[in-house]
C-alpha cells in the first residue's frame, strides 16, 4: 500500500506542479458553470411563465436541474478524461523512464493502481467543483440530497471505468496525443454504442447497448443504486486495470 501511495503522490505532483491540473480544473469549472447557469435560467423562466398562466404544478429541482446537470457532467468528462490519462505511461515511455519503472522492485499492480488512483483523485477534484454550484440549490431551495449523492457515486464509477481504459491505452504508445485521441475515441464509442437500440431490437443490439456506460448511469442519475450497474462499472474497472497489467508485463519482459 505504501508503494501505491508513493506512485500516486508522484503522479499528483506531476499534475499540480505543472499547469495541467489547474487548466483542467479551470476549464471544467467554466464549462459546467455555463451549463448550470443556463439550466437554472431555463428553470426560473419556466416557473415565471407558469405563474403568469396561473398554473400551480409543482416544479422539481432534482428532476429538472440536478438530474440533467449530472448527465452534463458525464458528457464533459468524455473530453477531460483523455487529458488526465494520456500522460500516465506515455510520458514515461517518451522520457525513457519506463524501463527504470519496469525493472524496479515495485510490483506492476502497485504502479498501475498508483497511477490510476492519481487519475481518479484528479477527476474527483473536478467533480468536487460541481458541488459548489449545487450548493446554491441547497442554499435557496430544498432539493433531495440523497439522489445527488447517488448520482455522484455513478459519476465516480463511470469515470473510474473510463480512466482505467485510458490508463491501458497510455501503455500502448509513447505519444501523448495518440493516447489521448485513442482514449477519447474509445470513451465516445462506449457512450454512443447504445444508440443502436433506437432502430434495432435484435439480440446483438441489446448486447451492444449493455456495454454503453451511459445505459448504466441512468439509474444513478435517478438516485437509484442498481446492483447490475454497480457490477458493470466495477467489472469494467477490473478489466481495464487487468489489461494494463498485461501490457506492463510485456514491457517488463522487453526491458
Amino acid at each position: 500500500m505504501r508503494n501505491i501511495w508513493t506512485i500516486c503522490r508522484k503522479e499528483l505532483g506531476g499534475y499540480f506542479v505543472s499547469p495541467i491540473a489547474y487548466l483542467l480544473l479551470t476549464m471544467f469549472a467554466l464549462i459546467f458553470g455555463f451549463f448550470f447557469w443556463n439550466i437554472l435560467g431555463y428553470f426560473v423562466n419556466e416557473g415565471m411563465e407558469m405563474i403568469m398562466r396561473g398554473e400551480t404544478v409543482p416544479m422539481n429541482l432534482n428532476e429538472q436541474i440536478i438530474r440533467p446537470l449530472l448527465s452534463n457532467v458525464s458528457v464533459i468528462g468524455l473530453f477531460f478524461i483523455p487529458m488526465i490519462t494520456m500522460r500516465l505511461f506515455a510520458e514515461e515511455k517518451r522520457s525513457g523512464t519506463i524501463e527504470l519503472l519496469a525493472t524496479s522492485p515495485i510490483r506492476d499492480i502497485e504502479i498501475i493502481l498508483g497511477k490510476w488512483l492519481s487519475a481518479v483523485i484528479l477527476y474527483s477534484c473536478l467533480l468536487l467543483l460541481t458541488a459548489l454550484n449545487f450548493g446554491f440549490l441547497f442554499l435557496y431551495g430544498k432539493p433531495d440530497w440523497k439522489p445527488l449523492l447517488v448520482g455522484y457515486l455513478g459519476l465516480l464509477l463511470q469515470g473510474g471505468l473510463l480512466l482505467a481504459v485510458g490508463t491501458f491505452i497510455s501503455t500502448l504508445t509513447k505519444n501523448q496525443i495518440i493516447a489521448g485521441a485513442a482514449t477519447f475515441g474509445i470513451c465516445l464509442l462506449l457512450w454512443v454504442i447504445e444508440w443502436v437500440t433506437g432502430y434495432e431490437s435484435a439480440t446483438w443490439a441489446t448486447v451492444l447497448a449493455y456495454f454503453s456506460v451511459i445505459t448504466h448511469f441512468d439509474s444513478f442519475a435517478r438516485g437509484v443504486i442498481d446492483s447490475k450497474d454497480l457490477v458493470f462499472y466495477l467489472t469494467g474497472i477490473f478489466l481495464g486495470l487487468f489489461a494494463t497489467a498485461r501490457s506492463m508485463e510485456s514491457l517488463r519482459w522487453r526491458s
